[in-house]
């Protein structure tokens, strides 16, 4: 899924589907994938339904590749949310443009986060604000995300 040059809408649904259904093998599920089950599930979901959405079937379809989800690996709270706000704030009419969102790339949360901070047991089962830069968005968006917190 690195090639990103040849992902339409047709492709990106089919992303989808897989991880919905437990068919998107572990060397699949890269970030790119990542970014396309996130705005897949917000074509039709506001983003805390989406967030809702995605915390359950990221943790669901790691158990299914055999990624343990722990306060060391597995799903990610801190960055799950920070995508999701990135993605529907990019508001990207093709998945190909989102792809080209800077803040949507792969190491786009370093430049808000520390990595210790980032990488951390607390961002990883919670959210964390920024201790570098503050997140270029409506902080009342972010906040109501964060606010859907378990």
């Amino acid at each position: 899924m690195r090639d990103t040059s040849r992902v339409d809408e047709q492709s990106a649904v089919a992303v989808f589907d897989n991880f919905v259904n437990g068919r998107l093998d572990k060397g699949a599920w890269t970030h790119e994938a990542h970014l396309i089950t996130c705005w897949v599930a917000l074509r039709d979901r506001s983003p805390a339904e989406a967030l809702t959405f995605l915390r359950d079937a990221i943790q669901t379809h790691n158990c299914g590749i055999s990624i343990r989800n722990s306060d060391i690996g597995g799903y990610h709270e801190t960055l799950t949310v920070y995508y999701v706000t990135a993605v529907a704030e990019a508001a990207s009419p093709t998945i190909e443009a989102l792809f080209d969102v800077p803040s949507c790339g792969r190491d786009a949360a370093l430049g808000h986060w520390s990595r210790e901070i980032l990488f951390g047991t607390k961002a990883r089962l919670g959210w964390i604000e920024p201790d570098i830069a503050p997140l270029p968005w409506d902080r009342q968006f972010d906040a109501a995300l964060a606010g859907t917190l378990r």
